[in-house]
């Protein structure tokens, strides 16, 4: 029988287990020698380490690893089989789960939309239908032979590191308590259960899932508001309550002048590029953001000029997130990436001359979708073990 128990990497060796995880998480299946080799310790303390993580499931053997010099070795990845991490990302019309395995393959991708929205509804049909969700995917991994490592719930606005949403104007949520009601619903005490803010997790998946490998990034969402995830020396930026990122509230002029979602948000963009569009008569801008885009490839006018107004004021509001955090790289997620291709050149014209600092920073966008943060929120556990804040063991 295989459970998940927590034990803290207190000591030497604990730490080392976290070492050999995350080099292989990294560099992908090596030898034993070219572990000991990367990382500096000594081929017998690799042995020994790697024969505990093949006894966990946490790796495996996968037969010679092609070394062309000397005796070639065994090469070792993770393994996939044991253990699984699931991501729910919550939004104004649906609820997204993600699960992916120890190896990081994606094993589950699942779509359910709310009946009537959180905001009209309340909070308890809401996360009724989060806890629905959430115990599917987890029976649906347990299934599948695997224990389930964690569980962390993406919701926009502010998240407390209680789990509790202290308000979601997205959601129309105010002093939620997301957390307690779904850990209990899952009837496992040790299983570890997160609620964060979606820009953080996005910005994580972003970090271990695109072609990034930068330890300082940005990454800006439009589909709830204006967020950002702030990525500082490889560790997301919280602050002391887990509220940061609400650049949508930042105001460019004086006092009573338009903040930058009233200037750059998708809805605002929408309200200007689409005569008739009726922000009340929908909850997903998912089909205004596609027709934005069929009518820039068009050659609108109407809608182009609309795009460089808003990628302008965009550039802008990230001027000052580059002058704060001084990032390598901004991505733009969610509606914005749909849109990247007319925004990203006025707000990088706005960024050049609004940021000082040589080498400038780069402006790409996001290739993970709109699920980018239940992905994050899936990743988000398995970095947990990688870094040796919790190891899974087999009983």
């Amino acid at each position: 029988m295989t459970d998940v128990r927590t034990m803290g990497f207190t000591d030497v060796r604990a730490t080392n287990l976290a070492v050999v995880l995350r080099h292989l998480r990294t560099n992908g299946p090596s030898s034993r020698a070219a572990i000991a080799a990367s990382t500096g310790l000594n081929k017998a303390t690799v042995s020994s380490l790697t024969s505990d993580l093949i006894d966990q499931r946490l790796l495996r053997e996968t037969g010679a690893s092609g070394n062309r010099i000397g005796r070639p070795g065994t090469a070792l990845t993770l393994d996939g089989s044991a253990f699984a991490a699931i991501g729910l990302q919550v939004a104004a019309d649906r609820i997204t789960a993600l699960a992916v395995d120890f190896a990081g393959d994606q094993l589950l991708l699942w779509h359910r939309a709310f009946t009537s929205p959180p905001e009209a509804a309340g909070p308890g049909r809401a996360i009724s239908a989060i806890i629905a969700l959430a115990q599917r995917a987890a029976t649906r991994v347990r299934q599948q032979g695997r224990s389930v490592l964690g569980l962390t719930i993406a919701v926009p606005g502010l998240v407390d590191d209680r789990g509790m949403v202290r308000l979601s104007p997205a959601l129309g949520w105010s002093d939620v308590d997301l957390r307690g009601p779904v850990a209990g619903s899952l009837r496992q005490p040790d299983l570890v259960v997160t609620v964060s803010h979606q820009a953080i997790l996005a910005a994580l998946a972003e970090r271990q899932r695109a072609a990034l490998a930068e330890d300082n990034l940005v990454v800006v969402t439009g589909a709830a508001g204006i967020e950002a995830g702030i990525v500082v020396d490889g560790r997301p930026l919280h602050g002391a309550r887990g509220f940061t990122g609400q650049i949508g509230r930042l105001t460019l002029g004086p006092a009573g002048s338009p903040t930058l979602h009233d200037l750059a948000g998708i809805e605002p963009l929408a309200r200007r590029a689409l005569p008739g569009f009726d922000p009340e008569s929908l909850t997903d801008l998912g089909p205004s953001v596609e027709q934005i885009s069929v009518l820039a490839r068009s050659g609108d006018a109407g809608v182009l000029a609309a795009l460089r107004d808003t990628g302008r004021h965009l550039g802008q509001g990230l001027a000052i997130l580059a002058n704060l955090a001084d990032p390598s790289v901004i991505v733009l997620g969610d509606h914005y990436a749909t849109l990247a291709e007319w925004l990203i050149p006025p707000a990088e014209a706005e960024l050049a001359g609004h940021t000082p600092a040589p080498g400038g920073v780069r402006v790409v966008a996001s290739e993970l979708g709109l699920h980018a943060a239940a992905l994050g929120g899936a990743l988000s556990h398995l970095d947990r073990v990688d870094h040796g804040r919790s190891i899974p063991v087999t009983a």
